[in-house]
């Protein structure tokens, strides 16, 4: 067993990678864990804890903003080394259903819903699933964090789960253009197998209004 004194020499020659995987561990998150929350590629942090790579100072303030630590915690050499530090987050408009406009200027706003500080975004808002056709990717009463990103080419979002508008109907879908007999169509499917694809053509009314960007909160 070591001593105060040893255990502070230990953390003070520990590299910045060994001190991310020590702190991220003490908070029993694995790398995926650690990559989702802080909106970070997982292959970088495992670079990042290998020494191998240097974060920028954008990325350092998502993995301790993250982590629940200050900066100094993962940089070390600081009188903050491993004090603990309020978490600093930003409010965003919370939705029950997907707004029919910019979510700023919606009458439907339920509350606001608190993010981390570098997930904030002033074209952001948070949106309160009802819906199952995301099932078991996305489960209704999960809290998304969505862009809002109005009449975007379907083509450039090929894949993403959108919040869409189809004959002013909102729905959360993967969207996917392909072209079949008879011309293009928009096709959009949840991941919910009991739930068919919903096909969408020039006769329908049909915007995309937000990107699905990040689950935020999940009640267990």
């Amino acid at each position: 067993m070591t001593s105060g004194a040893e255990d502070i020499a230990q953390r003070a020659a520990e590299s910045l990678g060994q001190r991310l995987r020590r702190v991220r561990r003490q908070a029993r998150l694995s790398q995926t864990d650690l990559a989702r929350t802080a909106n970070v590629n997982q292959g970088y942090i495992s670079e990042i804890e290998r020494d191998r790579r240097n974060p920028s100072r954008r990325t350092l303030r998502a993995l301790a903003i993250a982590l629940d630590v200050p900066e100094a915690v993962l940089v070390g050499g600081s009188r903050e080394h491993d004090a603990p530090q309020r978490l600093d987050s930003r409010l965003l408009p919370l939705f029950g259903s997907v707004p029919a406009g910019p979510p700023a200027e919606s009458q439907e706003q339920l509350e606001m819903f608190p993010v981390l500080r570098h997930l904030w975004a002033p074209d952001y808002y948070c949106l309160r699933l009802s819906y199952d056709s995301m099932e078991p990717t996305l489960k209704p009463g999960d809290i998304v964090l969505v862009h809002y990103r109005p009449d975007v080419a379907p083509e450039h979002v090929q894949g993403r789960i959108c919040a869409c508008l189809v004959d002013e109907t909102p729905t959360l879908k993967r969207v996917s253009v392909e072209d079949r007999t008879g011309g293009r169509l928009i096709v959009l499917r949840g991941d919910n197998p009991a739930v068919p694809p919903l096909l969408i053509d020039g006769s329908r009314d049909f915007s995309i209004q937000g990107i699905v960007v990040k689950l935020v909160s999940r009640d267990l």
